[in-house]
């Protein structure tokens, strides 16, 4: 593996001391979660929760799909020939494409809270070669009693630790109380997360019992004593006489495809069924309120879970809000993090800065899109080939002059284009 292989250089001895190294508290120490939130935070198990697999992979999908470029700050200018060119906008390593390797980092910001990815440069030159993501859970970040940042990570197959410095890890955080460690959406959505799995665990074993409740088998014979039975491994244990009930009607009334079966009982048995309640009956309709607690968390419009008011209008702001409010600070993170160590020093001096580009996931209908364009290029703003640029297509000759209204002048010529005007006017009058 490219893992491996990479980062087997830096590598040191699983049992080498780590003295003089202080550890970071670990999140649930500052967060009151206890171990039993483990369950609901599983990774794996929130990932079956249908509305917490929508909205990471909404996250990730946005994110994956910008642009990445190089942008001089100070004239605006795009870099298209830069050495950085191979990872930003080509493969960040031999395993993955561009793509997939964003997709992966935000689902790890998301479901862990922190995104990490070791910087492999090359000796010669410092520059980025590989960009490779590390497991977030194999990455400690840790401080020493000088104060110096480093990130120490283990190889899950072998065990081997490797200390990385700080300037070679790209590491993207979700919300944090001490700016170094990201506490993850499931840790603070454990609450909503973990009523989601139980609601949907509970859903479940009521369709598989034909929406049937459960009930209660009475009967004035006395049912003490043990019996012996086989069971299903094929050996024998020995059980009480009412525990050999329970199984005998739960083996013909219980599962898929058993519901509403009859039932003949002897022995002086009776079936009284425990009534579902009114809540329990529309228990379903309280899937919308689950939705809208945990894509709360996510920051995802519900119309994009398919879940609550559908209208177009509401829907195209709800899109813009997206994208402002929980797209932009993801984008903002990510650029001031590449910029700060992908870039050399003094490419950062010289006002060098890796940007992304979201208008793309602010495209409107066409119609909306061409008054765009128009506006745009009416006031001179963008260019033909701006304009083609942006639907992917190729220049065309004279495509880059920009035209404007003879309408709108600069300020400091408001005057004497007034007094033109006015002199023009008497004149035209003195004709007549």
């Amino acid at each position: 593996m490219i893992f491996d292989r990479a980062l087997r250089k830096s590598a040191i001895a699983p049992s080498q001391s780590l003295g003089g190294v202080l550890s970071l508290d670990s999140a649930a120490g500052w967060t009151g979660w206890t171990s039993e939130d483990a369950v609901a935070l599983s990774r794996d198990r929130a990932m079956k929760l249908s509305t917490v697999s929508r909205c990471v992979e909404l996250r990730a999908n946005a994110i994956a799909m910008l642009p990445v470029y190089l942008m001089e700050e100070t004239t605006k200018k795009r870099l298209h020939n830069h050495p950085l060119g191979s990872l930003l906008w080509g493969a960040p390593n031999e395993a993955m494409t561009r793509f997939d390797y964003e997709r992966l980092m935000q689902s790890n910001l998301d479901l862990s809270g922190n995104a990490y990815a070791w910087v492999d440069r090359d000796p010669r030159t410092g520059r980025p070669a590989e960009l490779i993501p590390l497991r977030p859970d194999s990455v400690t970040p840790w401080v020493d009693r000088a104060g110096a940042l480093w990130y120490f990570y283990t190889n899950p197959r072998t065990g081997e630790l490797t200390r990385l410095s700080p300037e070679d890890v790209l590491h993207y955080k979700s919300y944090s109380t001490d700016g170094i460690t990201g506490i993850s959406i499931l840790r603070r959505a454990a609450l909503a997360v973990s009523t989601g799995l139980s609601a949907q665990q509970y859903q479940a074993d009521l369709y598989a019992n034909g929406g049937r409740p459960s009930g209660v088998l009475k009967t004035e014979t006395d049912l003490g004593g043990t019996v012996e039975v086989t069971n299903a491994a094929g050996e024998k244990e020995v059980i009480s006489k009412k525990e050999e009930i329970r199984r005998a009607w739960e083996k013909v009334h219980n599962g898929p495809g058993k519901g509403f079966r009859l039932a003949v009982l002897d022995h002086g048995l009776e079936y009284q069924p425990t009534a579902l309640n009114n809540a329990e009956a529309q228990f379903v309709e309280s899937e919308e309120y689950r939705v809208a607690d945990v894509a709360r968390f996510f920051g995802v419009p519900l119309y994009l879970l398919n879940a609550g008011k559908q209208a177009y209008s509401s829907n195209e702001q709800n899109s813009i809000d997206f994208v402002k409010h929980t797209v932009l600070p993801l984008i903002v993170q990510r650029e001031q993090e590449d910029s700060r160590k992908l870039l050399l020093p003094r490419e950062r001096e010289q006002g060098l800065r890796i940007k992304r580009e979201p208008k793309q996931l602010l495209r409107g209908d066409t119609t909306a899109q061409a008054a765009w364009y128009k506006a745009m290029r009416e006031c001179g703003v963008y260019s033909v080939d701006d304009v083609r640029a942006l639907e992917d297509l190729e220049s065309v000759p004279g495509g880059t002059g920009r035209n404007a209204s003879l309408n709108y002048v600069p300020l400091e010529d408001w005057k004497e284009l007034a007094r033109l005007r006015a002199l023009q006017g008497r004149q035209e009058e003195g004709k007549e």
